[in-house]
């Protein structure tokens, strides 16, 4: 899959705003009868991510799967608010389903962030291993402990790179200072803290003005994240550090969903499942052909010595604190995919 970062002269008001969000919908002929019925879908990220076109894709087939009987809309690009405001949305049943990272996701189920442990993943083999199992299982039990229902399998956001305005991040020491947009997740602020950075939580929907006005020196997010919102255009250097691997849940208000009739809740989470595995593969793809891509825009990648960052969060009590947070039935899921962290 090739993403299209060119978008034709529109600004980038008008992509957040929805101008670019059209193509999304398809157009389908106008029915006699409404949809029995009708939902939205919100996201955080731009049209062209992969999440928005394999979640257009499931919201086609479940409305040719109920025969028009549910009819779910999609909502790009934080149209609907931003991620903390979604999440009180999706709760509160003002959107009946939202796509959500499980480090912002973290605030309101801690179980959720620990999947964005600092470099317990190495690779999607181990993530996978984890999250369709054992981990998986035992997160999504978390999350519907407050409400919300988890409609299909984690999809991927990816593994998180730094990208900064002012110098490249070559070793754990060139984070010492640096002013680092974070999302609101627990997770990465104490991360960055403890590796001597100064992370400041910022909603994703105001990261591309903060990086523009160096309200922050940097940031950090998967390379699709970077493509599709154009940070490369206010930023100069990326480092591939892998620091967190992150998942993007598809959650759904519990009322709502339980509002449809069983035979359709089985379409929609059948759906919304095989997505999922088509998304996950899109990240894939897109992890080794962006950077080739990233770099013909200006900007600057390079491979850093990722065990330097783990052996320095090592020396503190990160993984100790966490461990003691999370506890020890979710710590021994966890290593039992990622390995023994120290």
């Amino acid at each position: 899959m090739t993403i299209k970062i060119d978008r034709s002269g529109l600004s980038r008001r008008q992509l957040l705003t929805g101008a670019a969000a059209l193509p999304l919908f398809t157009i389908l002929p106008r029915r006699a009868q409404a949809a029995e019925f009708t939902y939205k879908l919100a996201t955080g990220q731009d049209p062209s991510h992969p999440v928005n076109k394999r979640a257009q894709e499931a919201i086609d087939r479940i409305k040719a799967a109920t025969n028009g009987r549910l009819e779910i809309r999609l909502f790009p690009a934080n149209q609907l608010g931003s991620d903390t405001d979604l999440m009180s949305q999706v709760r509160n049943g003002g959107v009946e389903f939202f796509n959500q990272a499980s480090s912002v996701l973290s605030t309101l189920v801690p179980a959720a962030g620990i999947v964005n442990t600092g470099f317990a993943f190495t690779d999607n083999e181990h993530v996978w291993k984890a999250m369709d199992g054992g981990l998986g299982k035992y997160v999504r039990a978390q999350i519907e402990k407050v409400g919300l229902l988890t409609m299909s399998k984690p999809w991927e956001n990816g593994f998180r790179q730094i990208t900064t305005s002012t110098k490249p991040i070559a070793t754990p020491d060139d984070l010492k200072g640096m002013k680092l947009r974070v999302p609101a997740a627990p997770m990465l602020s104490t991360l960055f803290t403890a590796l001597g950075a100064s992370p400041t939580p910022i909603n994703f929907n105001e990261v591309y003005s903060a990086l523009q006005t160096k309200l922050v020196e940097g940031q950090e997010n998967p390379l699709a994240i970077i493509a599709t919102a154009r940070l490369y255009e206010v930023q100069k250097y990326c480092s591939l550090t892998n620091h967190v691997w992150d998942a993007y849940w598809i959650l759904g208000n519990k009322k709502a969903v339980e509002r449809l009739p069983k035979d359709v809740q089985d379409i929609v989470y059948r759906e919304f499942d095989k997505s999922a595995n088509d998304e996950r593969a899109d990240i894939a793809a897109l992890s080794k052909s962006l950077r080739a891509e990233l770099q013909a825009k200006g900007l600057q990648v390079a491979e850093v010595d990722k065990a330097a960052f783990k052996a320095m969060l090592g020396k503190t009590s990160f993984y100790k604190d966490w461990r003691g947070k999370f506890g020890d039935e979710a710590w021994k899921l966890l290593e039992e995919s990622a390995g023994t962290l120290a």
